[in-house]
């Protein structure tokens, strides 16, 4: 890796530059971050639920076979 003309690391950090790449869109990639995250536990609830549903019918209907036959 050449940085290039650079000859010392010394100084301020505004002489140097960016010292890595897309500074300056911190709040955005958070605020992307975040809303994703949001975004996946919402869909992972909807999923659970769904599933959960299902399982408490299918429990339901062995209940409900078990007991009419009693």
């Amino acid at each position: 890796m050449s940085t290039g003309n650079f000859e010392s690391w010394g100084g301020t950090l505004t002489d140097i530059g960016p010292l890595y790449p897309f500074v300056g869109s911190e709040v955005l990639l958070s605020i992307v971050g975040l809303a994703c995250w949001i975004g996946w536990h919402v869909w992972q609830l909807r999923i659970e639920k769904r599933e959960y549903e299902e399982e408490v019918e299918k429990c339901s209907a062995i209940l409900d076979q078990r007991l009419s036959e009693e």
